[in-house]
């Protein structure tokens, strides 16, 4: 894989004058939108903002394209009015410019929102907050992945890329079943791939250090680590401290299994919750392993399914991700 030379880390500029203009890139399937319209209408007039532009998502254009038309337009902040691809989508185009991007939490994951700790079913409090709230820079993570082919397509992430159980659970899930039973489809996914005891096995170079080798059931990159059902997969990820969360998941049998549940449902997502109880956190267990970074440069023996923010991205033979410190802006309410 050739390994291109990162871009400087964009910084929003704090000192260019904004304009009050709105822009909703929203996804149809997703939405109510005369409640939307509604709702925006309100807050647009009460804030004494112009016209807000109203712009929506397709299957082949899942928002880049809506939100490079809302930032040439002058729009200041963009509501985001989908699901995880749809925030990934415009996240894309919007980090290192000084647009804010508000989110209308929508679908079945809502993973920024969640480790924004956002309120997820207020829409009235999520569109105010886009005309009234406070902005906070987060962290995001962009990636090439090279194709078993030799291409390389660059792509923006805000939550997390995985590789393994993962991504082939993603590539296997049904989409009509994930409109009508949401997180269940998942399950009947996970139950498809979950005998694959298939390992990743690959080379890696993390931080510019010495190259290694590792074979793992599942490697995932997160810039933040909660996951539905209170899960914490990445207990100690935080979106603005300018690295990214690894998580590699080696299991050796049963036992391997149940290692990595106890760490993954107790100890993140039981002990971590209550007063002193990060104290009885145990340390690293074979099964499962934890490191941060900057830049991870990987190449696997064999193509593999890779996921961004919970959405397939077909095979991979190899990848490079890095880090760009506070180059997306969040609107979020005053109090948050």
């Amino acid at each position: 894989m050739t390994i291109t030379e990162k871009p400087a880390a964009a910084t929003p500029a704090d000192s260019a004058p904004r304009k009050d203009l709105a822009a909703v890139v929203y996804n149809p399937i997703k939405v109510d939108l005369d409640r939307l319209k509604r709702l925006v209408g309100a807050e647009q007039t009460a804030a004494g903002w112009p016209e807000t532009l109203w712009l929506e998502t397709s299957e082949d254009d899942p928002g880049q394209g809506q939100a490079r038309e809302a930032i040439d337009a002058g729009a200041s902040v963009i509501l985001v009015a989908g699901g995880d691809g749809t925030v990934r989508a415009v996240g894309e185009v919007v980090h290192g410019t000084d647009c804010a991007l508000a989110l209308l939490p929508s679908g079945t994951g809502n993973l920024l929102a969640r480790n924004l700790k956002l309120v997820l079913d207020d829409l009235e409090l999520s569109v105010r907050s886009a005309f009234t709230g406070r902005d906070r820079t987060i962290d995001v993570v962009l990636i090439d992945i090279e194709r078993e082919d030799k291409s390389v397509d660059r792509h923006t992430y805000l939550v997390m890329a995985g590789l393994g159980l993962d991504a082939k659970m993603l590539a296997n899930t049904d989409d009509d079943l994930k409109k009508k039973a949401g997180w269940l489809a998942y399950v009947k996914a996970l139950l498809a791939v979950g005998k694959d005891s298939r390992e990743l096995h690959f080379r890696y170079r993390l931080n510019k250090k010495p190259e290694q080798s590792l074979r793992a059931h599942t490697i995932m990159i997160g810039n933040c680590g909660s996951l539905p059902a209170k899960i914490e997969l990445l207990p100690d990820a935080s979106l603005d401290d300018g690295l990214f969360d690894i998580v590699v998941l080696k299991p050796k049998g049963v036992w391997g299994w149940l290692q990595i549940l106890s760490k993954v449902i107790w100890e993140n997502g039981v002990l971590s919750r209550i007063r002193h109880g990060h104290k009885l956190r145990t340390r690293e267990v074979d099964a499962l392993n934890y490191a941060t970074g900057t830049e991870l440069v990987l190449r696997l023996h064999h193509p593999e399914e890779i996921e961004l923010d919970g959405d397939g991205f077909g095979k991979a033979i190899a990848l490079k991700a890095w880090i760009e410190p506070g180059s997306l802006i969040i609107r979020v309410p005053q109090d948050a």
